[in-house]
């Protein structure tokens, strides 16, 4: 059998390309004269690397930031030539294709000799940022090490081994501005770099600043800034839309009705049953759930159809969730929703990531990185080629 036409899609993430170029021109605008690098790691945070990237480079990004070398790697191999930094590693990195690719390496402390490594056998030295750990407590250089890891740089510096091009750490609160751990993390930065500076490093850049600290902290900018969050258009802080901060939400994610139906009053609804209707309504079921990337814990979250927001009861499963229309009538006329658009969040006018955050008890940096690649992306306002 075939069909005259292709089916709609059930299950859709729109990524708005002209969304993530609006902001990271505003974002270029604001932290001036600093540099943006934009931050594309976990797959674009769901929107896709390599669109977000172009689209990144496109509206005035310098630099590109992932964890692995094997994101890098793979923007390289797709024909991006911008300078990208990788920062998490572990003892099975190909340190070697970093090098051989030209992929900046952000070192800690025990990969410097693997770098040096790789670099000796390609006969090309690695180009590496010293992280220093100025508070957060992950990867970084502890302070105590921070001398030590500058000397055995400097040294396969001058073997012609590496260079060091920059010194970077990582801020915990930036996104709470009251704290005044930034503060002290500010000052521990400006000390470590101080250190390398008086030892003898030659650096291209020196950066701190996330995407919260680029939008309120102009003292943390130094010569570059990595945004991540505020390239999707999200907010970082607690109560500040992203409209409040010049952003615009890149991902709308949306599916259609697919089933609904009428149920007494006392129905039980989904695993556990720890939702019964209080009246005879209409159950509607959306055709997604956590193996799609929504959070099981999120009862009670927003779903838009025709214009009207509901909300998810019962729990999520799998491939679905419920929600309860509130009326009755409606199966089997023209009023059903059947094969209506649903749109759980996107650009304003929406249900928004940070709702779908609340009622999870989560963060809008996870609802839009765990959408599954079970839900199709499909680019609006440039191209995904």
């Amino acid at each position: 059998m075939t069909f005259s036409s292709p089916l709609p899609d059930e299950r859709v993430a729109e990524v708005n390309l002209d969304a993530i170029r609006h902001n990271v021109r505003h974002l270029v605008e604001v932290v001036s004269p600093a540099r943006v690098m934009a931050v594309v790691k976990a797959d674009g945070y769901g929107h896709g690397a390599l669109p977000v990237a172009r689209a990144a480079l496109d509206a005035g990004a310098s630099w590109l930031g992932v964890a692995h070398i094997t994101e890098a790697a793979a923007l390289r191999d797709a024909g991006i030539d911008a300078p990208i930094l990788a920062w998490l590693h572990t003892r099975n990195s190909d340190f070697a294709a970093a090098v051989d690719r030209g992929i900046d390496i952000g070192i800690s402390g025990w990969e410097l000799d693997s770098v040096a490594r790789a670099a000796q056998q390609l006969q090309r030295p690695a180009r590496v940022h010293l992280k220093i750990d100025t508070g957060l407590g992950r990867n970084g250089c502890a302070p105590e090490q921070w001398d030590s890891l500058i000397g055995r740089a400097l040294e396969y510096q001058e073997d012609g081994l590496l260079r060091v091009v920059g010194v970077f750490s990582h801020l915990a609160v930036a996104d709470e501005p009251e704290r005044p751990e930034t503060d002290e993390q500010l000052r521990r930065f400006r000390d470590a770099v101080a250190v390398a500076e008086d030892a003898g490093v030659d650096l291209e850049v020196r950066h701190l600043a996330n995407t919260p600290a680029a939008l309120s902290r102009p003292d943390c900018h130094f010569d570059l800034v990595r945004v991540g969050l505020g390239v999707y258009g999200l907010s970082p802080f607690h109560g500040q839309d992203p409209a409040d901060l010049g952003l615009r939400p890149a991902m709308t994610l949306r599916t259609i009705v697919a089933g609904c139906k009428e149920v007494p009053a006392g129905q039980g609804v989904s695993y556990g049953l720890s939702y019964r209707t209080a009246k005879p309504t209409t159950l509607g079921l959306i055709p997604v759930g956590y193996g799609d990337g929504i959070p099981r814990a999120a009862t009670g979250g927003p779903v838009q159809i025709d214009g009207t927001v509901y909300h998810v009861v019962g729990r999520i499963a799998m491939d679905q969730l419920v929600v309860d229309f509130g009326v009755t009538g409606i199966v089997d006329t023209a009023e059903s929703p059947i094969g209506r658009p649903a749109v759980l969040f996107g650009a304003a006018g929406s249900p928004s990531a940070d709702d779908w955050a609340s009622a999870s008890g989560s963060i809008n940096y996870e609802l839009v990185t765990r959408i599954s690649g079970r839900v199709r992306r499909i680019y609006v306002g440039g191209t995904d080629d």
